[in-house]
């Protein structure tokens, strides 16, 4: 497994990764994730032994990756997609890195096999699109076949294919007992993709729980209700506090297809509702609880630990800036 421990780094005056502790298990994939400036590729940085922490530890497998035997084996990264000797070919980088740990040549064909570029193999990586840069990432962190995998944003320049393939691929991996730790900006597809959170802001852990979990614990829930009348349960539910909009065709009268009306609930528990309705003898079709989104869930979570706002008026003197 991969440890953090009171994990400190310091840049001069700036506390990049602030005494992090979490654990990353194997048999599912873990999301790392946190807003720009939040420590996470700092934090995986030093998991790799890329920067040296000012305080605490990070160990894999109870080792430091310095100490490693046969490292590529062990751990597999991408942390820059674009970060290869431009002059070489594609399968001349991954040879390259394979020699140096003694693996054979067919794990290079094997890993471009996997990525989708054993037919550019020849072409110059410098000339490779984004999306081609992460593939050919991806195939050197899996090089070595390793149990460990780290990665930095690997759906960066991908097309809706290649999004797809990658989550299929950390997926699948998962469930052969690997140890998956992914970063990424997107919260939709971390959403499908990760079993379990970590997440940071200002170099401070926030969360460290599954996926449902951390959804959960979002505010902004809802409640989807469909009734024959709807002004008269709007009228309760804000008596109650709560807010009930309209939703679907939203005219307040009969719905698509014959259906009643919808109404979409927040400040009022789906059980209180069913309440409200039965005390007015008003008909329900639908009570449905609406849980938040992640990115709702997350823009809540590190509203306070963002390293840069956002701009909610412009200056009086544009010349000032």
């Amino acid at each position: 497994m991969i440890e953090a421990r009171e994990l400190t780094k310091r840049f001069g005056d700036k506390l990049a990764v602030d005494h992090l502790s979490f654990t990353v298990q194997p048999g599912r994939v873990t999301g790392f994730l946190g807003p720009n400036g939040a420590g996470k590729s700092t934090t995986m940085r030093l998991i790799l032994g890329l920067d040296h922490a000012t305080a605490g530890t990070a160990t894999i497998y109870g080792k430091r990756y310095a100490d490693l035997v046969n490292p590529l084996r062990t751990v597999g990264a991408l942390l820059e997609a674009k970060s290869v000797h431009t002059g070489r070919s594609a399968r001349n980088h991954l040879l390259f890195l394979a020699q140096t740990q003694g693996l054979p040549r067919s794990r290079v064909d094997a890993v471009l096999e996997l990525v989708g570029l054993r037919e550019v193999a020849a072409k110059r990586a410098g000339g490779f699109s984004l999306g081609m840069s992460q593939r050919l990432g991806v195939a050197a962190a899996m090089l070595g076949d390793p149990h460990v995998l780290l990665l930095d944003e690997p759906v960066n320049g991908l097309d809706p294919e290649g999004v797809v393939w990658i989550r299929n691929l950390m997926k699948h991996l998962a469930s052969e007992g690997k140890i998956i730790l992914v970063s990424s900006h997107l919260m939709n597809e971390m959403a499908v993709t990760a079993d379990h959170l970590i997440v940071i802001g200002r170099g401070k852990l926030l969360a460290n729980a599954a996926t449902e979990e951390v959804v959960a614990r979002g505010s902004g829930q809802s409640v989807r209700v469909r009734t024959p009348d709807p002004a008269k349960l709007t009228a309760l539910i804000s008596a109650e506090g709560g807010t009930a909009v309209p939703t679907g065709n939203g005219n307040g009268t009969e719905g698509d297809a014959g259906l009643a009306p919808a109404l979409t609930v927040t400040g009022v528990t789906a059980a209180r509702i069913g309440e409200l309705a039965a005390s007015a003898s008003i008909v329900l079709h639908e009570l449905t609880p609406q849980l938040a989104s992640l990115e709702e869930a997350f823009l809540e979570l590190t509203a306070d630990s963002l390293e840069f706002g956002h701009l909610d008026s412009e200056p009086a003197d544009w010349s000032a800036r």
